[in-house]
């Protein structure tokens, strides 16, 4: 895999998070972190600006309980998925709304009110209630834009015009000309 140019070159081209974590071995740069982390280091790079180490945290004695605070270490980990699934059930995932506040709230709230704002997010997706969806997901956007556009077509055409949609340069928004494909 080549490493574009610019940093507009970058960031008008689609990649998963896997194939940023490449380049980013490639160059020596860190691999950790979410994708918008991997982009800003390469774009770093590429600029030759300084690329910093995130410093690991540690919340390795920590146990969580009902009426503790959130760490303020804390971290999506196989400590806190098993706490999650004890008292929510098994049938516990982490999800984008939940994690987003998890990550707000360390230090300010117990993990009952966690719990509470976890069966809360499950009742509004049930309900379904439209998230907010991150920059970083950016085929999740595509999908829901296009099915709110096409609500007659299969995921198989919605795949097909994501296919073409990512292989472009610039925005990989949804737009009604991508339809163009299935024709």
């Amino acid at each position: 895999m080549k490493l574009p140019e610019t940093k507009e070159k970058l960031y008008n081209t689609y990649f998963l998070k896997k194939d940023l974590a490449k380049l980013c071995r490639k160059y020596n740069l860190p691999t950790t972190g979410s994708k918008e982390n991997l982009l800003e280091n390469i774009c770093n790079f590429i600029e030759n600006k300084p690329v910093t180490k995130m410093k690991a945290k540690k919340n390795s004695n920590f146990v969580p309980s009902l009426d503790a605070m959130i760490d303020v270490n804390y971290r999506n980990n196989e400590t806190h998925r098993a706490f999650f699934k004890s008292v929510i059930g098994e049938h516990f995932k982490f999800n984008v709304p939940f994690i987003n506040w998890l990550n707000g709230n360390k230090g300010k709230e117990t993990y009952r009110e966690a719990i509470a704002i976890y069966n809360q997010i499950a009742k509004d997706k049930k309900a379904k209630k439209k998230f907010s969806i991150g920059k970083q997901f950016e085929y999740n956007q595509y999908t829901r834009d296009f099915f709110q556009d096409n609500k007659d077509l299969r995921k198989e055409d919605c795949i097909k015009c994501w296919n073409y949609k990512k292989a472009q340069k610039g925005t990989h928004k949804y737009e009604k000309d991508d339809l163009k494909t299935l024709k």
